[in-house]
């Protein structure tokens, strides 16, 4: 129950409650300096986050639209060709509770360029392995290393950037994560047309060397954000009971989870039902539908700034239901259709996630690093589990299958955001 408002709350306390807005009257808190909307420090650190999501969703992403290659080059199944990412999120999950302790004493900018610029050399490397295995080790080892990523920069937007335009940069954010999937999947797609799919590989793998790069140059270093000395387990486990204890959060993390895992399925097999007839698309045909990430880059964007406006509890359930609709229009045999599908369940896909996103930062008090943490951890995880949980729909009985998979999913995503809003808002009444 929430405390009266005569009664101080404590650290633990003050990072768990939702909606609590805290001033504090030490020095520490008054130098407290935000990048505001319109300085070249805030321009600087937008292009750097963007690079940074950028590159991490085209190295992790980029082996999707190569899955009916490797079927046919390795001699596996489609469920299987999907461990080429699975492997990836499934690691990247894990390494992200890493991440969220390590960065707290090594510094938010060097562990995020480090990860970026070990991936981006692991992606070089599987254009040049021979065995399936050997491939399969390495992008284990590459979602390992970006989890050094994705939590570190929500930390850093929630700490540096002012919290009134938080919603519209982390929405910025999630659209350099869209671009970089979308660019990831069509270079990828059309290189391994014209080419091979190791040229494919290695080519992006330069391209994110190059974006690391720019990251490390153009990010401003942290201005909020005072590193631990050593490793404190007990810090770190408090940090984590202290998110899990407030009862929204934990809706917005199976958000994430089922979320991305809708996402992720259609997106993994689709591939195989367009490159069969009636269909009989090519590798560069199949990578130009990706572009529909395009719309998933406006949306993220117009997300923010609507949550900022209206109300995160009022666009969140609005993107799932969007992307539920999404998902039962490509149940169409028409091509048209099936893209139109696509684009519906990509742009409500990126509103939600955007505005979970946001709403994990605003609600967390403290240790923002390990709230994002645990929403990511969710996230790739349902990736991971639910990636490939699809191909066993899909080897059942086809597509319908794998639809009826990723509403059931979508529907408990509803339920979710519309409980998660209730208790939010319960929890921080007197």
């Amino acid at each position: 129950m929430p405390r009266a408002a005569d009664k101080p709350l404590d650290a633990p306390e003050i990072r768990s409650h939702p909606n609590l807005h805290v001033v504090r009257t030490t020095a520490k808190a008054q130098d407290t300096q935000f990048l505001l909307r319109g300085t070249s420090s805030y321009r600087r650190a937008s292009l750097a986050l963007f690079l940074s999501g950028f590159a991490t969703f085209s190295l992790l992403y980029c082996v999707q639209p190569l899955m009916p290659i490797f079927a046919e080059d390795f001699g596996i199944s489609p469920a299987a060709s999907s461990l080429s990412l699975s492997l990836s999120t499934g690691f990247l999950a894990f390494a992200i509770f890493c991440a969220a302790a390590v960065s707290e004493s090594f510094g938010r900018r060097s562990l995020m360029f480090s990860s970026l610029l070990g991936a981006a050399i692991c992606t070089i490397a599987c254009a040049l392995v021979a065995s399936w295995h050997a491939l399969l080790v390495i992008r284990a080892l590459e979602g390992l290393l970006l989890g050094g990523v994705p939590a570190v920069a929500m930390a850093y937007l929630s700490e540096e950037i002012d919290p009134r335009g938080l919603g519209a940069s982390m929405g910025l954010y999630i659209a350099g994560n869209a671009f970089g999937g979308m660019a990831g999947r069509v270079v990828t797609g059309t290189l391994a047309e014209f080419f091979s799919w190791r040229v494919a590989l290695g080519s992006l793998g330069v391209l994110g060397v190059a974006a690391a790069i720019g990251f490390f140059l153009l990010l401003p270093a942290s201005r909020n954000f005072t590193p631990r000395k050593g490793f404190d387990a007990r810090f770190h486990l408090k940090a984590w009971v202290g998110h899990i204890t407030n009862p929204a959060l934990p809706l917005l993390f199976a958000i994430g989870f089922l979320a991305m895992g809708t996402f992720v399925t259609v997106y993994n097999y689709i591939g195989f039902r367009l490159v069969q007839a009636p269909y009989n698309l090519n590798q560069t045909e199949l990578g130009l539908i990706f572009t529909v990430y395009l719309f998933g880059i406006a949306a993220s964007w117009i997300a923010g700034l609507l949550g900022d406006r209206i109300g995160h509890f009022v666009v969140l359930p609005a993107g799932i239901a969007v992307a539920a609709a999404g998902v039962a229009v490509t149940l169409s045999s028409s091509l048209p259709l099936i893209v139109l599908g696509i684009v519906l369940l990509t742009s409500g896909f990126f509103v939600a996630h955007s505005v979970a996103s946001a709403l994990v930062g605003r609600l967390a008090r403290g240790t923002k690093g390990h709230a994002s943490s645990l929403y990511l951890l969710s996230y790739y995880f349902g990736s991971s589990v639910a990636g490939s949980v699809g191909g066993y729909f899909w080897g059942a009985d086809g597509w319908n299958a794998v639809v009826l998979f990723a509403l059931a999913l979508l529907a408990l995503g509803m339920i979710a955001a519309l409980l998660a809003a209730r208790l939010a808002k319960r929890w921080d009444e007197p």
